[in-house]
């Protein structure tokens, strides 16, 4: 999962160039969480984390005004991406919990946003949010986008196929998988990428 290492700073990539760049998806594990417990188990396999990769889904709405509620919540670690069909599984405590931990940093482009549509479903403060396209404009990064900042920063490719499927159907497909979890492992990376650019 190397990628090419891509330009620190300057104008955006046009999309003839990102189309040109090597695809890269995540190859990493991957937990579907379905049920209470597959939750639990989740949850306590990212304790102790300080860094996540933050991304919701939501079944896409082709009707002005309609909205639908968060599906999909993606959570990836460094050697893990955790994919919570929150459509299927009660919102736990535990999970407003690490939400709401400044201890733990959460890394998403429009973050602020995904967490305002969490907030419809249960009651938690979100503390510990970085948002990538703030982070990128702070440093003088014309592209925001997830795609374009992947583009810009590391020299890659990914998919946006899967983006206006259906995330509230019953059965995810293994395309929609390996999209979410790659939305949330390449926003780990690319907090990284930038906070290393900060330090040279």
């Amino acid at each position: 999962m190397k990628a090419t290492p891509g330009i620190p700073n300057g104008t955006p990539l046009s999309k003839e160039e990102i189309n040109d760049l090597p695809m890269l998806a995540y190859e990493g594990e991957v937990l579907l969480v379905q049920t209470e417990g597959e939750l639990g188990r989740a949850l306590a396999r990212l304790k102790g984390e300080t860094l996540l990769g933050f991304d919701t889904e939501s079944r896409p709405s082709f009707k002005k005004g309609k909205v639908y509620p968060t599906s999909l919540i993606q959570l990836a670690a460094a050697d893990v991406a955790v994919l919570i069909r929150i459509n299927q599984v009660p919102f736990s405590e535990g999970l407003a919990a690490l939400l709401a931990d400044p201890d733990v940093i959460k890394a998403g482009v429009a973050i602020r946003e995904d967490m305002r549509s969490l907030q419809k479903l249960h009651a938690f403060t979100p503390a510990g949010l970085a948002d990538l396209a703030d982070m990128a404009k702070k440093r003088g990064i014309g592209a925001q986008g997830l795609r374009t900042l992947a583009a810009h920063l590391m020299g890659v490719r990914i998919s946006k196929a899967a983006q206006c499927s259906n995330w509230a159907k019953k059965t995810l497909t293994p395309q929609q998988i390996r999209y979410a979890a790659t939305d949330a492992w390449i926003g780990r990376e690319l907090y990284l990428r930038m906070r290393e650019h900060d330090a040279r």
